[in-house]
C-alpha cells in the first residue's frame, strides 16, 4: 500500500530524470526566446529559425563556446577532426544537449525534494551560469570572469535565471498529480 504525504508524491529516479529532460528542453527554449528578443531589440534582422539554428556560423573561428566544447568532446572521443562546415550543427547540438541534460540533473535533485517550486530554478540557473565561468575559462574557451564587463555578465546571468525558472516551472507542472 502506498503511503501518504509529501514523500509518497516523489517520483522514481527514472521519472525524475525524464521530467527533468523535458523541463531542460523547455528551459532552453525559454532562454533562447529571451536571447532572440534581445537580438531583435538590438537591431538583429535574422528570422527566428535562422537565428536559432546558428545560420551565420560557417567555421570554427566564428563558432561560439557551445560549438567549441562540442568540437573538443567529439575530437577527443573519436580522435577525428571535425570539418569547419560542422560548426553550425555542433553548436546547436551542444547547446540543446547541455540544456536538456542539465535539466535531467535538476530533475534528480528536485525529485528528491518534498515539494516543487519555481523558486528552485533561481539557484539552479545561477549554478549553471557560474559553472560556465569556471569550466570554460579552464578549457581556454572563455576569458576569466573578471575580464567581462558587468553588463555582459548581468545579461548572461539573467538569461540563465530564465532558463532555471522555466526548467523549474516545467518540472513542477510535470510533477503535479493527475
Amino acid at each position: 500500500m502506498k503511503g501518504s504525504g509529501a514523500a509518497a508524491a516523489r517520483p522514481t529516479p527514472l521519472a525524475a530524470i525524464a521530467r527533468g529532460l523535458v523541463a531542460g528542453a523547455a528551459g532552453t527554449a525559454a532562454m533562447d526566446a529571451l536571447l532572440f528578443l534581445r537580438y531583435r531589440r538590438g537591431g538583429g534582422a535574422e528570422a527566428a529559425s535562422s537565428w536559432e539554428t546558428s545560420a551565420g556560423v560557417k567555421d570554427w573561428e566564428q563558432a561560439p563556446a557551445p560549438a567549441l566544447v562540442g568540437k573538443r568532446l567529439f575530437e577527443g572521443l573519436f580522435e577525428r577532426a571535425l570539418p569547419p562546415e560542422r560548426a553550425r550543427l555542433v553548436n546547436n547540438l551542444t547547446h540543446w544537449a547541455f540544456g536538456i541534460l542539465s535539466g535531467a540533473g535538476y530533475g534528480v535533485i528536485a525529485g528528491s525534494l518534498p515539494r516543487q517550486s519555481v523558486l528552485y530554478g533561481i539557484p539552479f540557473g545561477a549554478a549553471v551560469w557560474s559553472g560556465g565561468y569556471v569550466v570554460l575559462p579552464l578549457a581556454g574557451l572563455y576569458e576569466p570572469i573578471w575580464k567581462y564587463d558587468a553588463k555582459t555578465l548581468a545579461d548572461d546571468l539573467s538569461a540563465h535565471l530564465v532558463y532555471g525558472a522555466a526548467t523549474a516551472a516545467t518540472y513542477a507542472l510535470l510533477s503535479r498529480p493527475s
